[in-house]
């Protein structure tokens, strides 16, 4: 099998694009590369976009709730899971009490509702 497809981008469905372009920024330190109030960008360092488009009435995932699937979720990787979890909750995320595996990752929510993961770096 030939490989053609040069992954690029993830577009995710939320009630406020400037508001998620910001909050990816802020975690990750990306860059907002557009915004207008219906679409908006982030470059992750390493060069993968998120984009944000606006739905009328978006219904936000409920993790683990599998009535309101989350459809999707994003891992980022950190070196200290209570130092990112504490900046990423300053940042307007939220954490759900349901947590799997939370001396290896913590599952918090974006600001409309998505899941995401803190995984651990591993150092060895």
């Amino acid at each position: 099998m030939s490989a053609n497809a040069e992954f690029i981008a993830v577009n995710i469905d939320c009630p406020e694009p400037p508001v998620l372009a910001a909050f990816y920024r802020d975690i990750t330190g990306g860059e907002v590369t557009y915004e207008q109030e219906d679409y908006a960008a982030t470059v992750l360092p390493g060069g993968v976009t998120l984009y944000f488009q606006k739905v009328a009435d978006h219904r936000p995932p409920q993790w683990p709730d599998a009535d309101h699937p989350q459809q999707f979720h994003l891992d980022f990787y950190v070196d200290d899971l209570d130092k990112a979890e504490a900046s990423a909750l300053e940042d307007g995320a939220t954490k759900p009490a349901f947590q799997p595996g939370p001396d290896a990752w913590r599952v918090l929510a974006d600001p409309a509702g998505h899941p995401f993961c803190l995984c651990l770096r591993k150092t060895s």
